[in-house]
């Protein structure tokens, strides 16, 4: 089976999914797709490979503008069809999965400000499709009160030494889909941002810095798998879900390999991070994450 995500809307119903897939015996794939691009996997390989050097800074956003305005509407918007966190669940698990699939390192604990904007919105009387909101024509409309985040920003700690910080946002104008990672080790740095996805930024403090454009032949061995396409065709977003299905297609003709794709396991360790920045932005105080896998 292969689930779309977020996992579940809490943790205690991602937690028995996760025991439902064990017992059953059957491969349990999860979309967390964007880990996917050829270059994020090329900055996961300088990770392992301690090309950085030892990890001290993780940061970044996910930012997009498709709620900017009271009447931009989607099901996502209110808690009993979407669950009781939007923008840390929707976008800001993205960030973070990514964040601990390249670095290799766990979220141990946070603090988080949670915020929401337009406190009611103006849901239209006739169905509209996700992101159409800025198509739309003056529609009769119901007022709706509202009790899910706008945005998110959290302070976040990886173990005893890295720290890190990011903002998940959908009502920052003019970003349609910038999920953008930056990673700051001792040797060296990796920044990537998902609306130039074919870039990757390397910084060095002694040497120029330099961007490297995705090909396959300039990738490491191990992120060369990801790219379908020679130097100079671009692979984006839609290519992250073919590399995903075809991960999870092999695994079932291989049952003894080693899943190479995203596990309802990794699910349920978002869940604990939505859950804990709600915690945390509710008590203003810190957080555990507990390392559940």
């Amino acid at each position: 089976m292969l689930c779309e995500k977020p996992l579940a809307t809490n943790v205690a119903d991602a937690r028995a999914l996760v025991a439902l897939a064990a017992a059953s015996g059957r491969r349990a794939g999860l979309c967390h797709n964007l880990r996917y691009y050829p270059v994020v996997q090329h900055m996961r390989q300088l990770c392992a490979a301690g090309e950085l050097g030892e990890i001290l800074v993780v940061q970044g956003t996910y930012s997009q503008d498709w709620l900017l305005y009271d009447t931009d509407w989607n099901w996502r918007v209110t808690s009993a069809q979407g669950g009781p966190a939007r923008a840390m669940a929707d976008i800001g698990s993205h960030w973070f999965d990514m964040a601990e699939h390249v670095t290799g390192l766990r979220v141990s604990s946070l603090c988080a400000d949670l915020q929401t904007f337009h406190k009611t919105r103006k849901r239209p009387k006739a169905a509209i499709e996700t992101f159409a909101g800025k198509l739309a024509q003056p529609v009769e409309y119901d007022e709706v009160p509202v009790d899910t985040e706008d945005f998110g920003a959290v302070v976040f700690r990886m173990g005893e030494r890295t720290r890190g910080s990011m903002t998940a946002s959908q009502v920052s104008a003019g970003r349609k889909n910038r999920l953008s990672l930056e990673i700051y080790g001792a040797k060296g740095s990796a920044a990537w941002d998902q609306e130039r996805p074919d870039e990757l930024w390397l910084g060095q403090r002694n040497v120029p810095n330099r961007i490297l454009i995705k090909d396959p032949s300039l990738l490491e061995p191990g992120a060369r798998p990801y790219a379908d396409l020679p130097g100079g065709h671009s692979e984006g977003y839609d290519d992250t879900f073919k590399q995903v299905f075809r991960r999870f297609y092999e695994s079932l003709d291989n049952p003894e390999a080693a899943p190479q794709y995203p596990l309802f396991s990794d699910g349920l360790r978002q869940l604990r991070i939505v859950e804990a920045s709600m915690e945390s932005s509710r008590t203003r105080a810190w957080a555990e994450v507990k390392n559940e896998r």
